[in-house]
């Protein structure tokens, strides 16, 4: 029985030293990829090709290699995460690509996310959104009452934890015309809106999110639904909604 052969590739990747730098796309060659492995088995193949051969090798971010962390986000042949649903980019196989295709790889294309190096880009704006209100504040005297024992109804609650899905990959920033992050935001805001815990500091929290959101150079949302199509976790569009019922209740409340 013959060995199944591999993949020949011509990838295109953009190449970049730092966010001063003027970056451009380099092209390489690679041979013999297994279509069982995932994408970034690929770059790591490269890698290992570059460095053999005294080249720098593609930087590109990863962690859990297991759809969790959102880390490896990269924009390849002009979809986030690539040519596949519901995935993120660590999930993508190489059977989703054809014998001598050419794979165009570019890090995320934002202002508010700085490139850092090749395909690595800088997306602590999404930390310090989080930092201006996602949070809820716990009695820890040790009198806490446990969550078990406050209702919820069904529908709030998997509504909620549907909004926490999001693993803040920055996809729907990625894929927005306008560079918007409301569904990550709307997302951040809902999972805590939803639920009696986060309600003491509701108006506070969606404020200051939006806010810095604004500050940190996101563009607003047009409603075009691209962030929803691409998001790898789903993320509904209803949360961008109820992000801004939140916040024009808070308005009106703030006078």
């Amino acid at each position: 029985m013959s060995a199944k052969k591999g993949l020949n590739l011509t990838l295109k990747i953009w190449r970049q030293k730092n966010n001063k730098s003027k970056g451009q796309f380099e092209t390489y060659k690679l041979s013999d990829v297994s279509t069982d492995s995932s994408f970034l088995e690929m770059l790591d193949m490269l890698n290992e090709e570059l460095v053999n051969n005294g080249s720098e090798p593609v930087a590109f971010d990863h962690d859990c290699r297991e759809g969790i962390c959102g880390m490896c986000s990269l924009y390849i042949n002009g979809r986030p995460h690539g040519p596949d649903t519901g995935i993120t980019t660590c999930q993508l196989h190489m059977r989703m690509f054809k014998d001598g295709e050419t794979i165009t790889i570019e890090p995320w294309r934002s202002a508010a996310f700085p490139i850092i190096k090749d395909l690595v880009v800088d997306r602590s704006a999404f930390d310090r959104i989080m930092a201006a209100g996602g949070f809820i504040s716990v009695n820890t005297s040790g009198k806490t009452t446990d969550a078990n024992n406050i209702p919820v109804p069904k529908e709030d609650a998997d509504k909620a934890m549907d909004a926490a899905a999001c693993i803040g990959c920055g996809a729907c920033v990625a894929t927005c015309k306008n560079g918007s992050a409301m569904l990550f935001v709307g997302a951040k805001v809902s999972q805590f809106a939803l639920l009696p815990q986060g309600k003491v500091e509701a108006k506070r929290r969606v404020l200051n999110m939006v806010k810095t959101m604004d500050e940190e150079g996101f563009g607003n949302c047009s409603n075009t639904g691209a962030c929803e199509v691409e998001c790898p976790k789903g993320i509904s569009l209803e949360n961008i909604a109820r992000m801004n019922r939140e916040f024009m209740g808070a308005m009106v409340d703030k006078g």
